[in-house]
């Protein structure tokens, strides 16, 4: 169990990893295609978190790991699902907080929420709803899925 958990935590920490690099460069040609202005041209982290660093390429760098991190988190803790002593509503606590805490850390080094109480505050509640419909989404197909193979099984029964 431990190997196929470190297998998808490496895998959602390649992809993310991929991703949030391919995001930002997207970003970056965007802005500076258009022409925006700014000092030393324009690269998407905050210029909090790039001053945490000696050179903007170490912060794009690491900028590119914790988006790694995340999603080595989110698929790492899926193995709470897998648990069957565990309730549904428990695991789902259980992986919200764990996952929230690396997310809510990560962005708030990347994007310094911690300055901005408003863009904090509705980033958290942004973060709360999104899971609160993605459970609900998955109960939802995991009660039809039970429905469906307990009719199956009261067929082969009788």
């Amino acid at each position: 169990m431990l190997k196929e958990i470190l297998k998808r935590g490496a895998a959602s920490f390649a992809i993310s990893a991929v991703c949030g690099l391919v995001v930002n460069l997207v970003i970056d040609l965007v802005v500076n295609a258009a022409g925006v202005q700014t000092e030393g041209g324009f690269i998407s982290m905050s210029p909090e978190f790039r001053k945490l660093f000696a050179t903007p390429v170490m912060a794009a760098y690491i900028n590119v790991l914790l988006y790694g991190l995340i999603g080595a988190t989110f698929s790492g803790m899926s193995f709470i699902f897998e648990c069957p002593k565990i309730g549904y509503i428990v695991q789902s606590l259980i992986y919200f907080v764990s996952t929230a805490a690396v997310w809510i850390i990560v962005t708030i080094l990347l994007w310094h929420l911690h300055r901005y109480p408003q863009a904090l505050i509705a980033t958290i509640a942004g973060y709360g709803v999104t899971y609160i419909i993605m459970g609900i989404a998955t109960y939802k197909r995991l009660k039809s899925d039970i429905n469906e193979i307990n009719s199956v099984l009261d067929i082969s029964e009788n």
